[in-house]
């Protein structure tokens, strides 16, 4: 499952930004996160790199 279809699933609105395709976005990106890898996700703050499904969860208080 990737990023967006689990949020979508889970009714949770998002912006997905193509980093790929836009220098600005990617360099914010990097700068925030410290790295390269994608997805990357913010959460009221807080960073998550990956999909990790459990901190996620957790940041958006969802209980499965």
């Amino acid at each position: 499952m990737t990023l967006k279809k689990f949020l979508t699933e889970k009714g949770i609105e998002f912006e997905a930004i193509d980093v790929s395709e836009n220098e600005a976005e990617l360099q914010q990106m990097i700068d925030k996160s410290g790295q390269m890898g994608v997805p990357v996700v913010e959460i009221d703050g807080q960073i998550v790199v990956g999909f990790n499904k459990s901190k996620i969860l957790e940041l958006l208080n969802i209980k499965e």
